[in-house]
């Protein structure tokens, strides 16, 4: 019976090792892809198996310092695991970025000590972890995408409340186009501030409903809104009715009387039409927006009132100060934020719901009951090139709903043909360009003075008071790219 083998006798002396022992152990590790190197404690290669020539190919690597041959550099890489090795006599693991190659690696030293204990060599082993670590970025990557899709929908859902927020406030004004939304983003905008409105649009869009709305998001919602058709009041009256009067002013002035301006204290001053201002009182009424003080017509004591004015016309008030027939410094005072608002054909997705908003509150006023109205109808009334925008609309509704028999709405012969052609009576604000392309030219000047930066306190987003995604939607929805 043979002894058994003493302990001594089964371990290995690594420093003992001759090449056919590493060329055993290379065929082993060959399988595994991993390189093999067999450092001195001067840090020169003794010995290094093939695969460690697949990645450092070099034509001799043997006998040269391991920093410069695998990283050409002058010094040992940072968290150099030989180092470590030779100093502590412990194995090391280390993950290395080869910046010749651009490939990472991870690299195990194994102290091999001498019969004292000395350490005499180190062995590392080199695995090509590339594929990993781009697996890794990649993971990465697509957790960051995922965290910035949910802050993203987080945003939006944030956008949305405010716009469900924005629907409930603006109650009056009907729609979900994009070019109404852009008008209430405009409205919201401004009515934070006291700054004066100028409201652009044709006759019968909502010019009022605009300005009521604005009045209404103001910090002086709870004042009066006091609204002044400035087209409806004859020349000699209209700077009474805005100024006042005193006792004995003119003939018919039997007492003194508050004007608009004094009502409005506080609130907000609403003239509607103020193209038809005549010149003599425009310089009054200039004088009013420039420091807030005025007299009453026959009065000789200055008053002052704290309004905020909205005005709004149909016209284009350049061609009437190139007419002479507005004083071009009062249009300047007016125009610190216009707000055009669309005519109702450049918006035909919201005719069914105007017309789901009208239907059932004329019938109730009627005494009828209106539930159906044909898809034909409905096609009928979305052709039509609407002059006289909502109210035209709204009109045309309740002389179909007088003439209703029955719960079905009529509307044969109760407008024109259809038509795309632009109605000869168009006010001159159409002319000047859509509304898609003004929300363009807008964007593109801030987004070139914030250097396209869409995000962050100085971005873009943040000028325009949106939501950088809600900006993004705007930039693919007008197809506005950065050169």
């Amino acid at each position: 019976m043979s002894q058994k083998p003493t302990d001594k006798q089964l371990k290995p002396r690594l420093n003992q090792f001759d090449h056919k022992d590493f060329e055993r152990m290379e065929t082993i590790l060959a399988a595994l892809k991993t390189g093999l190197a067999l450092i001195n404690a001067d840090m020169t290669i003794e010995w290094v198996n093939a695969e460690t020539l697949k990645i450092l190919p070099w034509d001799e690597l043997v006998g040269k310092v391991c920093y410069e041959a695998a990283a050409k550099r002058e010094e040992p890489c940072e968290g150099c695991g030989a180092l470590k090795a030779f100093a502590d006599g412990q194995v090391h693991e280390t993950e290395q970025h080869s910046p010749v190659d651009g490939k990472w690696h991870h690299i195990v030293t194994v102290p091999i000590k001498d019969e004292t204990g000395a350490v005499v060599q180190v062995l590392e082993s080199v695995t090509d972890i590339t594929a990993f670590k781009q697996a890794v970025e990649a993971r990465d990557l697509a957790l960051k995408e995922l965290e910035a899709l949910k802050n993203r929908l987080q945003e939006e859902n944030i956008y949305l409340k405010d716009e469900i927020r924005d629907a409930r406030l603006f109650s009056d004004i009907v729609g979900t186009s994009n070019a109404l939304l852009y008008v209430l983003a405009r409205v919201k905008h401004v009515a934070k501030t006291d700054a004066t409105v100028l409201v652009l649009g044709e006759t019968g869009v909502g010019k009022e409903l605009v300005s009521r709305a604005i009045h209404a998001s103001s910090k002086r919602s709870e004042r009066p809104f006091i609204k002044v058709n400035c087209a409806a009041l004859p020349k000699e009256l209209i700077e009474s009715e805005l100024f006042g009067h005193e006792r004995g002013a003119f003939t018919g002035a039997f007492q003194q009387r508050k004007g608009r301006f004094e009502l409005a204290d506080g609130g907000t001053l609403f003239l509607d039409e103020i193209s038809e201002i005549p010149l003599e009182t425009q310089a009054k009424f200039l004088r009013v927006l420039e420091d807030g003080k005025f007299e009453r017509v026959g009065g000789s004591r200055t008053l002052t009132a704290d309004v905020r004015l909205i005005a709004a016309t149909n016209q284009d008030l350049k061609k009437k100060i190139a007419g002479g027939l507005f004083r071009p410094d009062l249009y300047y005072r007016l125009n610190v934020y216009p707000i055009s608002v669309p005519p109702l054909r450049k918006r035909p997705e919201d005719i069914p719901l105007l017309v789901e908003h009208f239907i059932p509150r004329i019938a109730s006023q009627i005494g009828k009951q209106i539930d159906q109205v044909p898809v034909q109808m409905m096609e009928q009334l979305k052709a039509y090139d609407w002059p006289g925008n909502v109210r035209e609309l709204k009109n045309v509704l309740e002389r179909a709903i007088i003439t209703a028999s029955n719960s079905v709405l009529p509307l044969q012969n109760l407008i024109a043909p259809a038509t795309k052609s632009r109605p000869e009576n168009a006010d001159a604000t159409e002319s000047l360009s859509t509304l898609d392309d003004m929300e363009r030219r807008h964007i593109l000047t801030v987004l070139k003075k914030t250097d396209w930066r869409i995000s962050g306190p100085d971005g873009a987003a943040k000028i325009l008071g949106l939501n950088p995604s809600t900006l993004q939607s705007r930039l693919k929805k007008l197809n506005i790219r950065r050169p």
